[in-house]
C-alpha cells in the first residue's frame, strides 16, 4: 500500500505526485519491504511527496543538526539525512530495534549511515538526556501522537532561534475538526493544535500534505 496526501481525493493526489520529483530506487525498495514486512503499521511510513518535501526544507534551511523523533523503517530519516549540509548529522530516537534494524541497513543502502546517530529507547527519556541548551536546526516529529505535546516542548527548548520543527500527522484524518471526541490520538493532536496556534514563540503554518503537517519557527534572531 502507497502512503498518499489523505485530504485530497484519489484523482488528484495521483496528479500531484506525478507532478512531483518521484522518490528513488532506495527509497522505492525500502517502501515496499515495510509494506510487506509490517502491512498493519504500514501507515507509520510517511507519504511519500512528504519525504520530498523532508529533503527540500532540510537543504533549504541548511541545517546542519536535526533530530527525528519516531524512525520506524527509516523512510523519513534518509530524506533528512540527504537534505543536511556538508558535515551535518541526524539524531534519531525510536522505541523499536526490529524496526530500525530495517533502517540501519537501509541507512546503509542510501549512502547516509555516517550522517545518523540512532538512540533506541523511549523518546522522552531520549530528549530529556539530552543537554540542554540550543543545538538542533531542524526537528521532525512522527511518533505516539499522546507524547507530541511533551516532545515538542523538550525539542523546541533545544531548536535554535530560527530553526523549524515539523510535526506529522496533525489532521488525523480530518477528525481534529471535531468528530472522534472519545480517541485519545485525535484529542492531543487537537489540544496540541490549539496550542501550538497559541504559542508566542513561534510562527506556525498546518499545510494539508500526508495526513497534515504542522510547519514550526521558532522565533529570535539565528546565531
Amino acid at each position: 500500500m502507497t502512503r498518499r496526501s489523505e485530504q485530497i481525493s484519489l484523482h488528484l493526489n495521483a496528479y500531484l505526485t506525478a507532478h512531483s520529483t518521484p522518490p528513488d530506487a532506495v527509497l522505492r525498495e525500502l517502501a515496499t519491504e515495510t509494506a510487506e514486512l509490517y502491512p498493519n503499521e504500514v501507515g507509520l511510513q510517511v507519504a511519500p511527496e512528504l519525504g520530498t518535501f523532508l529533503t527540500l526544507l532540510t537543504r533549504l534551511a541548511r541545517a546542519r543538526t536535526a533530530i527525528e523523533v519516531g524512525t520506524f523503517t527509516g523512510y523519513s530519516s534518509i530524506c533528512l539525512a540527504r537534505g543536511l549540509a556538508d558535515g551535518g548529522k541526524l539524531l534519531c530516537c525510536d522505541v523499536s530495534q526490529e524496526w530500525t534494524s530495517i533502517a540501519r541497513a537501509a541507512w546503509q543502502e542510501a549512502g547516509v549511515a555516517n550522517r545518523i546517530e540512532l538512540r533506541v529507547g523511549p523518546a522522552l527519556e531520549t530528549l530529556r538526556a539530552l543537554p540542554p541548551g540550543e543545538q538542533f536546526d531542524f526537528a521532525f516529529i512522527d511518533a505516539d501522537k499522546t507524547g507530541y505535546a511533551q516532545y515538542y516542548e523538550e525539542v523546541l527548548t533545544r531548536l535554535r532561534p530560527g530553526g523549524l520543527i515539523l510535526l506529522d500527522n496533525t489532521l488525523q484524518g480530518g477528525h481534529v475538526a471535531g468528530d472522534l471526541p472519545g480517541d485519545e490520538d485525535v484529542a492531543a493532536i487537537r489540544s496540541l493544535n490549539d496550542a501550538i496556534a497559541g504559542d508566542p514563540r513561534v510562527k506556525v503554518v498546518l499545510i494539508p500534505i500526508g495526513d497534515g503537517v504542522s510547519f514550526v519557527q521558532k522565533l529570535g534572531e539565528p546565531q
